[in-house]
């Protein structure tokens, strides 16, 4: 099979499956990696336990123009195949709350490890530290230039350089430039599964605190996306599962150049059973301070803020000189309190990039380019990104998959 050539650009994990699916499939596979070393962002996900995948992956959990893309990939290459393909490598798994899959190992690393190993099991050419600048096509190869001056050429290349969440590991957004010129159009991106910066003066006093509620994202008073879970509040605004899951719309929003709010219930729990509570502690606690008669209701550092919040003037004031109205406001912050979203973090905290190489010109069942024949795409760099809990990882592995099967069948009928 000498000379069936495939060029994988980026070795993060999309483009280590795609490597090893071309080399299974006949292909001479060279992996060419900007960082030191491949799979430098696997081993921070999960916490660097890497929930590699997820049970419930499916269409209704990934984003983009076109969610559909995925159809393709996902049919191709389903969540059995995948642990199935790292069972064949030496991962036992696990399956942990919400679908999520773990290596039984509990470590990142594993998964690295026996990439690795198959990587030189299989004689693949990994050359790392080495930038690629461009991709030109000549005839039926393309001609791959480095920043140092190397030339490489391929019958097909794919490209699985990543988008710019977590620059550290290499994905700053130099493949959109490289697509770019190429022909392909790339959709607006935006960073994706990441903390939320919202409008107020008193983040700092809060911060570190965390409680169990409901997040949602309120555009025009609907809400547009909605979590729930341990919410963590920083002194830019909040963090935690739920407000990355719903960071996504409030990203897109903004994008728009759109006003949204954040939704937090800080109670969760219907209203009335909140008035309930409260009119009895209110009863029962009246001759207290305000703000005392909250102790052992709600988190103690939330109270002032949550008060204040609600309008009270004075927080120590008695319970019994509470008005109506007031008890009411305080009932509304507690069940819906909403606060004007200012940004979201940028990209070295975010997971992943919303948006990317737009779908319409990529074939969704070989992940081959409509415009340039023998280019491929894998991964992120595409505008497919997925909720957290192990779905980014499977379309990596699910579209690296068929990217390196399906260019290493093309460049053997050149």
């Amino acid at each position: 099979m000498a000379g069936n050539l495939v060029t994988v650009i980026g070795g993060g994990a999309a483009g280590l499956v795609a490597a090893i699916s071309a080399k299974r499939a006949g292909a001479d596979v060279t992996i060419l990696e900007r960082n030191p070393r491949v799979g430098k962002k696997i081993l921070v996900t999960g916490n660097g336990r890497c929930n590699f995948s997820n049970i419930n992956a499916g269409i209704n959990c990934y984003y983009g123009k076109n969610p559909g893309f995925v159809r393709g990939a996902l049919s191709a290459f389903t969540v059995s195949d995948t642990i199935r393909f790292f069972e064949q490598l030496g991962i036992e798994h696990k399956v942990e709350d919400n679908g999520k899959v773990f290596p039984m190992s509990d470590q990142a690393s594993s998964i690295l490890d026996v990439l690795l190993y198959e990587l030189d099991d299989k004689k693949i050419n990994v050359v790392c530290d080495c930038m690629v600048t461009g991709i030109a096509k000549k005839g039926d190869k393309f001609v791959i230039n480095t920043e140092k001056g190397e030339t490489y050429t391929a019958h097909s290349v794919i490209i699985a350089t990543g988008g710019k969440a977590m620059p550290s590991t290499g994905s700053d957004g130099n493949g959109y430039d490289l697509v770019k010129k190429l022909g392909h159009r790339i959709t607006d991106i935006f960073p994706a599964l990441v903390q939320i910066m919202l409008e107020g003066s008193f983040f700092k006093r809060i911060e570190g605190v965390k409680l169990e509620g409901t997040a949602e994202v309120i555009y025009k008073n609907k809400s547009l996306a909605k979590d729930r879970g341990d919410i963590l509040f920083a002194n830019y605004g909040v963090s935690g599962p739920p407000i990355l899951q719903i960071s996504r719309k409030a990203g897109e929003l903004l994008n728009e150049g759109k006003e949204a709010y954040i939704k937090i219930t800080v109670m969760d729990m219907p209203e009335e059973r909140v008035k309930n509570i409260l009119n009895r502690r209110f009863e029962d606690l009246r001759d207290k301070p305000l703000d005392v008669s909250f102790i052992g209701f709600v988190n103690k550092r939330l109270i002032p803020v949550i008060l204040t919040e609600a309008g009270i003037d004075n927080i120590k004031k008695p319970v019994a000189c509470l008005t109506e109205r007031e008890k009411e406001s305080i009932i509304r912050i507690l069940t819906d309190w909403r606060m004007k979203i200012r940004g979201t973090k940028s990209w070295p905290s975010a997971q992943v990039t919303a948006g990317g190489v737009d779908t319409r010109d990529i074939d969704e069942n070989t992940m081959e380019s409509r415009l340039v024949d023998g280019l491929y795409f894998a991964g992120e760099i595409m505008d497919i990104d997925g909720r957290c809990g192990g779905f980014n990882l499977q379309w990596a592995w699910s579209s690296g998959y068929i990217a390196g099967k399906n260019a290493a069948l093309r460049s053997v009928t050149c």
